[in-house]
């Protein structure tokens, strides 16, 4: 059993009951929830839409489903977060998650997989990962738990339109077409594409009369004009790092960060990177190298080393990766070839500033492609948050990165794909 759950238990008269029997009118119909999206969301969708003996298909267009889902965590899956919750989500109304996300919260998630036979290891942050480290272990549970008598899976099949009929919804593929009862869009987002992120479930509920918020990219490298982010490519390091836009912070985290070719990246830039140049004005980035060591005992401690037989170039060696210390040093305008010994006391100053508060300018986020969540996406407004069904389109339901929903760095946003595609699933297959 999973931690105890920091929500309260709230219930409502639109969510049917799982695994209970069709009745009464219901009883030897043929029903049909159709899922467009192999995805997390579409998985959970589909496996939750069958209770009951509903017939299910779940249609991907890609080769395999989960192939984004390989790539999370750096394909180690961070599949969900103890800490979960309305707080980390954001949105035009964050609000819009705090529904589906008690009704099936991080320790009933852990449960259920670990029904499906995974086994999963929590860290000191909350992050939770599959006790093999390993991505595919999660999507072959998921995998396997499809292989049921009454779930189709359709490989392949790329939704072109979706029309609304009179018993419910024909969805069109290439000429081939596909009827069903019931409809659930859980295409995910945008956000790499080159893994499967597309615009097809925004293009299908806007074809449906749903409007759609704009697109950015979130959990995403950053780009600097700092010349020495080229310079320290690969090298990585602890660090507090706060976004500054025109003077003011606009958002902080504590973590790891590392330097690329083009600029920062690493789980702290990640979890700092929503909405980040969106607009005009200055954009910064202030990094604290030293975020446990005050700024008066840096330079005590430096003042020592220039009691030494040090170059300045090695003045940093010992606190900090020796080519991030260089560079630092470099940066605060001391001269790398002279003794440490000859620095002043300002000198000291300056290169212990550089550490504690080194400013890197900011232009712009990484495209998509690089993005692992996309922010914004269609209107929750025009979705019941008790059911995920379309307030337009009766029958029609959407979940996961599809909606107006993102959430922050460290499983929030695989949380959310689950307990939407659940409650999608639920009541797509228990109101039939």
């Amino acid at each position: 059993a999973g931690p105890k759950s920091p929500f309260p238990r709230r219930r409502s008269s639109a969510i049917i009951k799982e695994n209970t029997a069709d009745t009464g009118s219901e009883r030897g119909r043929h029903m049909e929830v159709l899922v467009i999206g192999g995805g997390a969301a579409g998985m959970m969708a589909a496996l939750t839409a069958r209770q009951g003996g509903r017939a299910v298909t779940l249609l991907e267009r890609q080769a395999r489903v989960g192939r984004k889902l390989l790539a999370t965590g750096n394909g180690r899956c961070n599949l969900t977060n103890l800490h979960a919750a309305v707080g980390g989500y954001h949105g035009s109304a964050p609000e819009f998650a705090r529904y589906a996300i008690e009704m099936f919260p991080p320790e009933k998630t852990l449960d259920w997989f670990r029904s499906l036979g995974l086994l999963t290891l929590a860290e000191d942050s909350g992050r939770v990962y599959p006790y093999s480290d390993q991505a595919n272990s999660v999507v072959d549970v998921l995998r396997f738990a499809l292989e049921k008598p009454n779930i189709q899976v359709k490989l392949g099949f790329e939704v072109e339109k979706v029309k609304k009929t009179a018993s419910g919804f024909l969805v069109q593929s290439r000429g081939e077409g596909v009827e069903c009862n019931r409809l659930i869009i859980a295409c995910g987002g945008l956000a790499g594409t080159k893994l499967g992120g597309s615009m097809s479930g925004y293009k299908l509920l806007r074809s449906l009369g749903h409007g759609c918020t704009k697109l950015r990219p979130t959990l995403v490298q950053l780009k600097s004009g700092w010349r020495g982010a080229a310079a320290l490519k690969g090298v990585r390091a602890n660090c507090r790092a706060a976004v500054v836009h025109d003077g003011k912070v606009t958002a902080e985290s504590e973590g790891q960060l590392q330097f690329t070719e083009y600029g920062l990246s690493g789980p702290v830039i990640f979890e700092i990177s929503r909405d980040v140049c969106q607009g005009g004005g200055d954009w910064l980035c202030r990094l604290d190298f030293l975020p446990e060591m005050d700024g008066k005992a840096l330079i005590s401690e430096l003042e020592k080393r220039r009691n030494t037989v040090l170059p300045v170039s090695e003045l940093l060696t010992g606190i900090l990766h020796n080519r991030l210390g260089r560079v630092l040093t470099q940066s605060a305008g001391l001269t790398l070839n002279g003794p440490a010994s000859s620095l002043s006391d300002g000198e000291l100053v300056q290169a212990a500033r550089g550490v504690k508060c080194l400013e890197v300018s900011l232009t712009e986020p990484m495209g998509m492609d690089s993005a692992q969540v996309t922010a914004g996406g269609i209107l929750t407004s025009q979705f019941d948050e008790k059911t995920m069904e379309s307030r337009i389109v009766p029958g029609l339901y959407a979940c996961g990165e599809v909606l107006d929903i993102d959430g922050d760095c460290g499983g929030y946003n695989l949380q959310w794909a689950w307990s939407s595609g659940r409650l999608a699933g639920l009541c797509a297959g228990g109101k039939l």
